[in-house]
């Protein structure tokens, strides 16, 4: 009897085993994705179908930068015309709650502020009164007023034991005269962390732990000082130096929990460009990296724009609307990187990038080996900013990049994937939106060449009115559908093709 128990016992230790073995636990108790609400709102059904996607992945928290989407009772200057209703945020934690994600909300209460401080009845928290990015950190009992309110709403949907308090970037310290003064007195580091510190108390008395991103503190470690000890800082690294913020030992010494965020969209990315190498490279190196440093979370950020806004002025002083800086492609053409993210957070292994994306393609697309060779060539091809009409950190011409840039249009739509070809109608899309942009960018280059004439540019006029810009407006409307509401497909449509607009108007003119 003895010997059947303990063979049992033997079958079941070792059932567990491989059962471990195929199901690696992560070394990160916290596994998250944060989705940027900015600009492109994303509808609650395909919201909830990210959530279960990323649940499914192995992914256990969510942070919510709802920004001027959220409802707020008290606040109601603060929500945008895509705000969700009380009922539908409810609805959405409920569900999350349900398939065990955790919903983090992300409130920035510093700078990147510019939904709030744009209203008239906020102007005197202002650190600048021609740039309404920023609180000023001086007027700590106004600002604690306001972020009090604000925090006690989240808390009343949310059910997480985290706010995410931002505090990033904040550029414009010391712009106030005011702050200009405590500054002389004790520092700019103390003027960013006495503000700091204030929000986390008053999180912590709210009976939840304070996150913030670490850019400023590593930036000024003195900021740290005196911050409550329930505070989480993220490190977040999209493929730099690990100083390059300030001395990360300071931050790793301070006894703070940490937890690090790589990227999937994020600076240079635009409409017109997407550094898929990049992306792979950040989270084959980082995701490892976090998991040696020690970090106990990981998320995996998701930015819809850069987070800067250009502002239209109807006086010298008030502002009528602020146009987001940077656009990117929608999440929905992502799903390849997002798999690649959970996938690497499983062990924090370095990810065989190359391995990875065969496999995903012939899984996904049923393309074969070198299929998925020449999907990943075309794609992550001449990956090159154009700024004020040159090439960045490129020899190459515009038109060369374009020429190659045509050369992957080709092959992808060369490639049938005979599984999720939606999925993969977004590479080719992307790609024939940045041949577009290319095509725009060699036009214009020529439009300035300084031997130009009137005579010489009227030809041009043709090139810009053959930019199919309608067929793509249509095509991405048909994509993004229910990842976006209609109005926001046709402002993205409107402001990616503006430039051929402008130029083609202007142009008119010689007829």
């Amino acid at each position: 009897m003895k010997r059947i128990i303990c063979l049992v016992m033997l079958l079941l230790t070792c059932s567990a085993y491989t059962k471990a073995s195929n199901n690696p636990v992560s070394p990160f108790p916290v596994r998250g994705f944060h989705l940027d609400l900015r600009i492109q709102v994303i509808p609650m059904p395909a919201l909830k179908k990210l959530a279960s996607q990323l649940v499914k992945g192995g992914i256990n928290t969510l942070v919510m930068e709802w920004e001027g989407t959220y409802p707020f009772l008290e606040e109601p200057l603060i929500p945008n015309r895509y705000a969700y209703t009380r009922e539908e945020v409810k609805d959405f934690i409920a569900y999350c709650s349900a398939i065990h994600l955790d919903v983090i909300p992300l409130q920035q209460s510093f700078g990147h502020v510019e939904y709030i401080l744009r209203n008239p009845k906020y102007k005197d928290l202002r650190e600048d009164q021609k740039d309404y990015s920023q609180i000023n950190p001086i007027r700590e009992a106004e600002a604690k007023k306001l972020f009090t309110t604000l925090y006690k709403d989240l808390i009343s949907t949310h059910n997480s034991p985290y706010i995410h308090i931002g505090g990033d970037e904040t550029y414009l310290l010391g712009h106030s005269e005011e702050s200009k003064k405590k500054i002389k007195a004790v520092g700019i580091g103390r003027l960013y962390g006495d503000y700091i510190k204030m929000l986390c108390d008053v999180v912590v008395g709210l009976g939840k732990r304070p996150v913030l991103w670490a850019d400023i503190a590593l930036k000024y470690p003195e900021a740290l000082q005196g911050l409550p000890k329930e505070t989480i800082f993220i490190d977040w690294n999209y493929g730099w130096d690990i100083n390059m913020f300030g001395d990360h030992q300071k931050l790793m010494q301070s006894g703070f929990e940490i937890w690090g965020a790589p990227s999937i969209r994020s600076h240079p990315d635009n409409y017109f460009l997407t550094q898929w190498a990049k992306h792979f490279k950040n989270i084959t190196d980082f995701v490892p990296m976090a998991r040696e440093l020690g970090y106990k979370g990981i998320i995996m950020t998701s930015w819809s724009t850069s987070g800067l806004y250009s502002p239209v002025f109807e006086t010298t002083r008030d502002i009528i609307d602020l146009y987001a800086i940077r656009h990117v492609y929608p999440i929905s053409g992502f799903n390849m990187l997002i798999a690649a993210f959970l996938e690497s957070v499983k062990t924090a292994r370095p990810l065989d990038a190359e391995g990875f994306i065969n496999g995903y393609c012939q899984s996904q697309y049923g393309l074969s080996s070198n299929e998925a060779k020449m999907f990943w060539k075309a794609i992550s091809a001449v990956p090159y900013e154009i700024t004020q009409g040159k090439p960045v950190n490129t020899d190459l011409s515009i038109d060369q990049i374009l020429d190659s840039t045509k050369q992957a249009l080709t092959i992808l739509q060369q490639l049938k994937p005979v599984k999720n070809a939606k999925e993969f109608e977004h590479y080719r899309l992307m790609t024939a939106i940045r041949v577009q942009y290319l095509s725009y960018q060699s036009i214009e280059a020529r439009a300035n060449a300084p031997e130009m004439t009137a005579d010489k540019l009227k030809p041009l006029m043709a090139e810009l009115e053959a930019l199919r810009t309608q067929d793509l407006d249509r095509k991405f409307t048909e994509l993004n559908s229910t990842v976006m509401y209609p109005a926001e497909i046709m402002q993205e449509n409107a402001l990616r093709n503006a430039k051929i607009e402008v130029l083609l108007d202007r142009l008119k003119r010689l007829k």
